[in-house]
Parts: structure tokens; sequence; C-alpha cells
């Protein structure tokens, strides 16, 4: 079975057979979206919640709310349905500790609020998470059943 490894700021999407897999998610959120009826799987590595509050957003796979269209969009051009499409999110750890409550350093928070928001948008149900922590995760979505394995240092590994 092939793995395809997504990297930080970059999607992909398999259909039929095969893993993705993308390392370290800190505060970045992995997003993997899946058709279990046409058996197509996208996963996305963003690191931040907004296009809108960066001049250099070009890559529209580094931010949750244009990376969750793109991925769609290439979701649909392997032959997924938008209304077939159900949702898992991991990621968005706090990894480092801040004496202040300063919300713009709270990326890994903001970024999972951004994530459930574009979601309910798009009207694509989360059916599983595994977010927050202040430790890292290292995911593989299997295109086979929609499976998705998480791997922590110290956390063990589980599969949702």
């Amino acid at each position: 079975m092939k793995t395809i490894k997504v990297g930080m700021a970059d999607l992909n999407v398999i259909k039929d057979s095969g893993i993705l897999t993308t390392l370290g998610l800190g505060s970045c959120v992995g997003i993997a979206l899946y058709d279990s009826r046409n058996k197509v799987a996208g996963l996305a590595h963003l690191m931040l919640p907004s296009s809108k509050e960066i001049r250099n957003n070009a890559n529209k796979a580094k931010f949750v709310d244009t990376g969750i269209e793109l991925l769609i969009e290439r979701m649909v051009q392997e032959g997924a349905l938008r209304g077939n499409l159900i949702a898992k999110v991991v990621g968005g750890a706090q990894m480092f500790t801040f004496n202040k409550d300063n919300n713009i350093l709270k990326i890994g928070e903001r970024n999972v609020l951004a994530t459930k928001k574009k979601l309910n948008e798009l009207d694509i149900r989360i059916v599983s998470e595994d977010t927050g922590g202040n430790y890292g995760r290292t995911i593989e979505l299997d295109a086979t059943d929609g499976s998705l394995s998480i791997r922590t240092i110290g956390h063990g590994i589980k599969v949702i």
C-alpha cells in the first residue's frame, strides 16, 4: 500500500487505497476528510487560522479558511461528493507556555476554532477529534476505510 507524505502547509488526496500521513502536528491542525462511498480521502496540514490576517498568503494550504476549501476541491476532482464528506480534526496543541493571556500566541486553539467554524459553514460533520494538549502528533489516514491513526510521544497510539 502506498504512503503519501503531506508536508506542513500542504495537502493531498488519495482514492481507493493508500495512506496519507503528516508528521509533527503541534499547533498546526490536521484535517482529514473522507467520502466512504467513493473511497476518497484527503488530508491537510494547516498552519494558521486565517489567510485574511497575513499579507503573504499565496499558499492556500497554509491557512484553515482557504486550505479546507482547496482540499474539498481536490477531493471532488478525484470523485468525492461534497455531501458525503465527514471530518476528523487533530492537533492544535499549545506547544509553549506563555505568561500573558495573549490570544495571538494561542495559535493551536485558534486553529481548532477556525477549523470547526469553517467545517460548520460548509456543512461538513466532524465525527471525531483529538485536539489541544501540549504535545505533537503524527497522523495516518487510511483511504480504504477512513480510519485515522494518531501517534504521540508519551501518549501512545490511538485510532479515531
